[in-house]
């Protein structure tokens, strides 16, 4: 089976007719979508909402991008100090996209959104250079080959289509499964390239209860139908902290599957991660307590926090539980009302930091005010 082609050809046709059998049911902000074509409406294919987690200023990449409808979106929450970035391998939907941007530049006040050919699997290989660079060099030889890959060994480190540590959120909606499994790994290796430190993950898929068979993996409709690749529940998980990601959760979660086959359950979920600050871990006398329910919880990088207690952290750890989603709700902050020196030091689970050391510190999360009662 070739997958790509496969994907290739059905979205082609998604491009020219309307193909209900590759839509989920999904609520998007009515406001958002008021102000997009309707022919970019019609034509999307997706089983969630990432555009719910863009940020003013974001600079946003779309993995998979179609017709453009989560991009044009995305780019009214960013603002006009913000960028939008779709990726796409099939040339139908990138006209799609393209063919509107005069106008939404327009209704925004700026053209602050670009679409891009490049496999998502791949973010560095700029493929509309390939192309130009095969017209001219065509391959009929292992000579002609081997310059092929030379070349593109060269675009990839010299001018990569989306370069290391150069987005503030990554999102996709419902493409993560078009992905061969050989390539799946190299696929959220190059997400956690391309995000700043601090980057974040947003990723509405669809996701299997039980691991697929391969009597299903070599169904191509099914592959092209976002079935027969979808990661498995905790493997989905699993692939984003093996590629070095914190904070991995399920955000969003359908009840109902959307469709079930052989007994497999195919259900949309939306996965949020975080890439770590490229900062080391610095003492300066910050401390946490974990407020519970749990009796303890630990992070990714197992750190335990006993519900209740208080514990001593890393100046980055701190800002991390106190400042950043999904971890803040949970935590209180205890920052020293004058920092220590910084130490190069990373807490030892368990490790906690003493009252007499924190006493008249600032402590943040506090449901009340600095001065009231609850």
């Amino acid at each position: 089976m070739n997958v790509q082609s496969a994907v290739l050809d059905r979205y082609s046709d998604g491009a020219k007719e309307v193909q209900a059998a590759l839509c989920c049911p999904v609520s998007y902000d009515q406001g958002l979508l008021k102000q997009l074509p309707q022919e970019i409406i019609d034509k999307d294919y997706g089983c969630g909402d990432p555009s719910r987690y863009v940020r003013s200023g974001d600079t946003v990449l779309d993995l998979g991008s179609g017709g453009g409808k989560i991009c044009y979106m995305a780019a009214q929450l960013v603002g006009k100090h913000g960028h939008v970035i779709g990726v796409d391998m099939n040339d139908d939907m990138l006209a799609l996209a393209r063919k509107y941007q005069p106008e939404m530049a327009k209704k925004l006040g700026s053209d602050r959104v670009k679409f891009v050919k490049g496999h998502i699997q791949d973010l560095a290989l700029d493929v509309d250079a390939m192309e130009q660079y095969l017209a001219q060099h065509p391959v009929r030889s292992a000579h002609d080959l081997t310059a092929l890959h030379k070349w593109q060994h060269q675009q990839r480190t010299r001018t990569a289509l989306i370069a290391d540590n150069s987005v503030d959120l990554v999102i996709s909606n419902c493409v993560l499964n078009l992905v061969h499994d050989d390539e799946k790994k190299q696929l959220v290796e190059e997400i956690y390239r391309v995000l700043k430190p601090g980057g974040r993950v947003a990723i509405s898929d669809i996701i299997s209860d039980e691991l697929i068979p391969e009597k299903l993996k070599a169904d191509d409709e099914l592959w092209s139908g976002c079935i027969s690749g979808a990661f498995q529940e905790q493997e989905f998980i699993q692939r984003f902290l093996d590629a070095g990601f914190l904070a991995v959760a399920y955000d969003k979660w359908e009840a109902n599957p959307w469709q079930t086959v052989d007994g497999i359950e195919f259900r949309s979920a939306t996965l949020t991660a975080q890439k770590g600050a490229a900062t080391p871990c610095m003492d300066r006398g910050h401390a946490v307590i974990y407020r519970g329910p749990f009796s303890s919880v630990s992070d990714d990088e197992d750190h335990i926090y006993p519900r209740g207690e208080r514990m001593a952290v890393c100046e980055r750890t701190f800002k991390l539980l106190t400042e950043e989603a999904p971890y803040k709700d949970h935590f209180i902050g205890i920052a020293p009302n004058q920092l220590c020196d910084a130490v190069a030091w990373c807490a030892p689970t368990g490790t906690r930091r003493p009252a007499t050391e924190t006493k008249g510190a600032h402590h943040s999360g506090d449901s009340c005010g600095p001065s009231s009662c609850c």
